[in-house]
């Protein structure tokens, strides 16, 4: 038999063992649940606040600092604050109060604060456009994968504003809008938001009725039928299985023929001159010539027939001479406010990087200034020039402007001068129409351009990228044509983009927004 230590414990201020040891014991066992029950609600009292929105997808912000999208849950700390609900197009929320805690087991059973608040569209107009400008951005994504998602931006703009559309005029609005939203559909998942959208702003927000999606089918179809490329348009964007029935139908054979191309444009004299020469004029160290007016016709594929009033066209792209006299009118546009214009979003780090570097380049006084054109120009700074040029036109032409061709303008100049593929020699002293540099034009870029879309709903969703034609020295000959379309952010600089600025009538809209 082994021996065992014993330990014998001795009396603590009069008190046995046992008594003194139960006092430790239960002094331990007091503060647990002090710092457990009692201290987390003196040292940091408050609730948790859960907010509901209806039209879900409001940004919250307490005392203005930001806390989520509701639904949302987050802790708010006691006191007087102010909840704040905002959502664009609809009145914003204000609650003011005090907010309680709760001083026992607030750590396990914390105090909470349920809020569902309803919003009033104050513009539900101005909500949808939002939603379908975010839709027209996401375009530029491309298709989403298993890793990448995009929101379902314009029919959660759809959602939100439909119980809000009781004006017949609002109704007709948002139906421009949706179509207009249609012309960026070229993956399957904003064509799928697309409809979406479509089928709840005809059911008022909700989810659609029998009645409703007849209603909404009945509508999608007839515009299908009336417009021209659709077919083609959801034959390369429906997956393969349902694509292969649009391809082999006889709707898609029909669009697919030959347009009629109505009224002729002037015929070309020969593959040499093109058409006959028209009037012309110089202005800043540039040159101007007509272009007489006709019909821009595409087909097939997406085919398109639109109307294009005369207009003067730069025989050649923007030069140094004439951007180093705009710089000297505008200095605000010089390289010395690199820095602010990057900040303004007007221009990136690139611009006139290879023309107007060091202390200012090249002058308007430089006779060798137009030995070649200059590039790396946003769009914006493109916009600029054209908008002090209407400044330096001849008294004579008063009711006229300068500003960026539209695409359909520039098409249009192309084929007239250059052919259909626009790969004739260059006539009439142009130069750089094809493989120069690519060149901006003046309309937001459409991918779907053939479609119709009302002018308002054009204006109003615009675009978050710009076109620019006409390729470049570092493209293959055979892989940009007269149809070739490309498109950048408008604050871009790029070496290999410049602009060649167009003379139209005042108010002349011909040229349309493609």
């Amino acid at each position: 038999m082994s021996e065992e230590d014993e330990v014998h414990l001795k009396p603590f201020l009069g008190m046995r063992p046992g008594v003194w040891l139960s006092v430790i014991y239960g002094i331990g066992i007091l503060l647990i649940l002090f710092f457990v029950l009692i201290y987390p609600g003196l040292s940091h009292p408050g609730s948790i606040v859960s907010v509901k929105s209806e039209p879900w997808g409001a940004a919250v912000r307490v005392d203005g600092v930001y806390m989520g999208t509701a639904p949302c849950e987050f802790f708010v700390s006691g006191g007087a604050h102010t909840l704040e609900l905002v959502l664009p197009g609809f009145e914003s929320r204000k609650i003011e109060g005090e907010i309680p805690g709760r001083i026992f087991a607030s750590l396990v059973f914390p105090h909470r604060i349920n809020l569902t608040e309803t919003l009033n569209a104050a513009e539900p107009i101005a909500a949808l456009q939002a939603a379908a400008a975010d839709y027209a951005a996401w375009t530029f994504a491309g298709e989403p994968t298993p890793a990448y998602q995009i929101p379902l931006s314009l029919s959660e703009g759809a959602y939100r504003i439909g119980p809000s559309l009781t004006n017949p005029e609002d109704r007709i609005r948002a139906d421009e809008l949706i179509a207009a939203a249609a012309a960026f559909a070229v993956t399957r998942a904003g064509l799928r938001d697309l409809i979406r959208a479509k089928t709840l702003i005809d059911n008022g927000g909700l989810p659609p009725s029998p009645i409703t999606l007849v209603r909404s089918a009945a509508d999608i179809l007839a515009w299908l039928s009336a417009s021209p490329g659709t077919a083609t348009w959801l034959a390369e964007t429906l997956p393969p299985d349902s694509s292969a029935p649009v391809a082999g139908s006889a709707w898609y054979r029909q669009q697919h023929a030959p347009m009629t191309p109505g009224p002729p444009p002037p015929a070309e004299t020969s593959a040499q001159t093109g058409p006959a020469p028209g009037r012309s004029f110089s202005a800043a160290f540039l040159t101007f010539r007509e272009i007489p007016g006709g019909t821009l016709v595409r087909s097939p594929g997406f085919p398109r027939s639109k109307a294009v009033e005369t207009f003067f066209l730069c025989e050649t792209e923007m030069s140094p001479a004439s951007f180093a006299a705009f710089l000297e009118a505008n200095p605000q546009w010089h390289l010395d406010n690199l820095n602010e214009l990057v900040e303004q979003g007007l221009v990136t780090t690139d611009y006139l990087a290879d023309y107007l570097a060091g202390n200012g380049g090249v002058s308007a006084g430089n006779s060798n200034a137009n030995s070649a054109g200059i590039g790396a120009v946003s769009w914006y700074a493109a916009r600029a020039y054209c908008q002090w040029l209407t400044t330096q036109l001849p008294p004579s032409m008063a009711a006229w402007e300068v500003r960026l061709p539209t695409e359909a303008e520039w098409e249009y100049a192309v084929k007239l001068l250059l052919g259909q593929k626009g790969s004739k020699p260059e006539p009439l002293n142009f130069t750089g129409l094809m493989g120069g540099s690519w060149e901006w034009c003046a309309n937001p870029y459409v991918p779907l351009d053939f479609l119709p879309v009302s002018a308002a709903a054009a204006e109003n969703l615009g675009s978050p990228e710009w076109p620019v034609r006409g390729g470049s020295h570092i493209n293959p000959g055979a892989s940009v044509t007269a149809e070739t379309r490309g498109s950048l952010p408008p604050s871009a600089c790029s070496p290999f983009v410049s602009f060649r600025p167009a003379v139209v009538l005042r108010g002349d809209t011909s040229g349309g927004r493609r």
